[in-house]
């Protein structure tokens, strides 16, 4: 018997990538669109393609989550969504609605986290997931039942991950991306990392000594 399929949406990234890979478009009202035909036009591909038995759009929610908690210049270099984009969350999430798709959505907590969790609990029903995403913060995600599609060239090109690509192709297992990020940093969220290091010398890093933890214990060797 054939395991379900839950899909994970990262309704931001998504619509982000719509918008910026289309040029402007706008009805005779003057509303813009351009986001909302590039999601949807992404949405219809990949359920057509992976036909999922679930299916949900996780969204960030106005205001400080907790990372903003615990690092106050956290994103505090993002500039402000174009007007032009910002006006077209509101009808994605009507569209959504009115397709009957559920949306999720929590203060304090960004789609990542909502998206991350589905993906664990997927896991433990023993349905396998498909998260799909513009972020490669996902990767740490992939597993033998999880897998992740990244957006790639404007809206028609996706890469699927899962943990056998992932090691072939970074030589580390998925989690180990999360230290492979907490030494590079991540400059579109203004978190710093270690100077000087970017993805090839961390993920050099991550293969020899496995975890942070184990780099600054031997410092002496690096």
């Amino acid at each position: 018997m054939d395991k379900k399929k839950l899909m994970v949406i990262d309704g931001s990234s998504l619509l982000h990538r719509a918008f910026y890979a289309l040029p402007l478009l706008s009805t005779k009202n003057g509303i813009y669109t351009n986001g909302v035909y590039g999601f949807l036009t992404m949405l219809f591909k990949i359920q057509d393609a992976y036909k999922p038995d679930y299916i949900c759009v996780a969204l960030d929610k106005k205001g400080p989550t907790f990372r903003h908690k615990e690092y106050k210049e956290y994103k505090s270099n993002r500039q402000k969504s174009p007007t032009e984009l910002a006006q077209q969350f509101p009808i994605i999430r009507e569209v959504l609605y009115t397709m009957n798709i559920t949306t999720l959505e929590m203060d304090e907590y960004e789609a990542d986290d909502i998206a991350g969790t589905l993906a664990k609990m997927g896991e433990k029903d023993a349905v396998d997931v498909i998260l799909v995403t513009g972020d490669k913060d996902y990767l740490q995600l992939a597993s033998d039942n999880s897998k992740v599609l990244l957006t790639r060239r404007g809206i028609t090109e996706m890469e699927e991950f899962n943990r056998k690509k992932i090691i072939n192709k970074y030589g580390i297992e998925p989690r180990q991306f999360i230290d492979l990020k907490g030494l590079m940093g991540d400059k579109s969220d203004n978190i710093p990392g270690v100077p000087g290091i970017g993805e090839k010398t961390g993920l050099k890093l991550i293969k020899e000594f496995g975890n942070i933890d184990n780099v600054y214990k031997n410092l002496d060797k690096v």
